[in-house]
């Protein structure tokens, strides 16, 4: 039981990182793919095809393996491990930010424009925080994707929860008591990623005045 309160701890910190990470990403790339300059768009494209379109495990082995080879510098397998997680899941995130924009009413935008603010004080002031509320419940579903891939740290000799449980069967602990005690704690850590987003929609839906159900309505509509 302590080893697998152990890799619970690591999948914990595997899951809080790459959460971080993934979200300052997403954030970059979803607002770069509306920027009016060209290049910062085909930017934000290549980014969001590259890590969408390759396999996780293959970056993190990339991160890992060959990365030091053609650096010099050998990447710690956690820190090698939460950097393919962020990348990869920020490219979805990233999505996720530029529909959440794009879902805020027009009219906002026009009033914010008729108040004379600048384009900085219009994003941080007047569109973010609508769309805050639009891409919860999306980011919601890609963390708990992050969670879920967290058990692929293993395959580069993270000590996480699947690395640990498959050393107790390999010393004879029964198997079936092992696995239902990993399937539980990733149910229990998914509930806890769920509750703390869906408490902080909540939250930013009362700061901007909106009704929950009705952003979403519009966010799946696309108008």
């Amino acid at each position: 039981m302590p080893f697998l309160c152990g890799g619970a701890w690591i999948t914990v910190q595997a899951t809080l990182g790459g959460m971080v990470l993934a979200t300052a990403l997403a954030l970059a790339a979803g607002l770069a793919a509306l920027s009016r300059r060209r290049a910062v768009r085909a930017v934000a494209r290549v980014y969001l095809e590259f890590f969408r379109g390759t396999s996780v495990i293959v970056q993190m082995f990339w991160i890992f393996f060959a990365l030091p080879v053609l650096t010099g510098y050998r990447v710690a397998p956690l820190f090698a491990g939460i950097l393919a997680l962020g990348l990869n899941l920020g490219a979805y995130g990233s999505e996720v930010v530029r529909g959440a924009v794009q879902a805020v009413p027009q009219a906002q935008r026009e009033a914010a424009v008729a108040l004379n603010l600048t384009p900085y004080q219009r994003m941080r002031y007047v569109i973010l925080p609508q769309a805050l509320v639009g891409m919860i419940p999306p980011l919601n579903n890609t963390y708990i994707e992050l969670l879920k891939a967290t058990s692929l740290v293993s395959a580069i000799s993270v000590g996480d929860l699947i690395f640990e449980s498959k050393a107790l069967i390999n010393t004879g602990s029964d198997r079936v008591t092992v696995m239902v005690l990993v399937m539980l704690f990733y149910l229990l850590l998914a509930a806890v990623i769920t509750l703390c987003m869906r408490t902080l929609e909540r939250r930013a839906a009362r700061m901007v005045g909106r009704d929950v159900a009705a952003f979403r309505l519009r966010l799946k509509g696309g108008h």
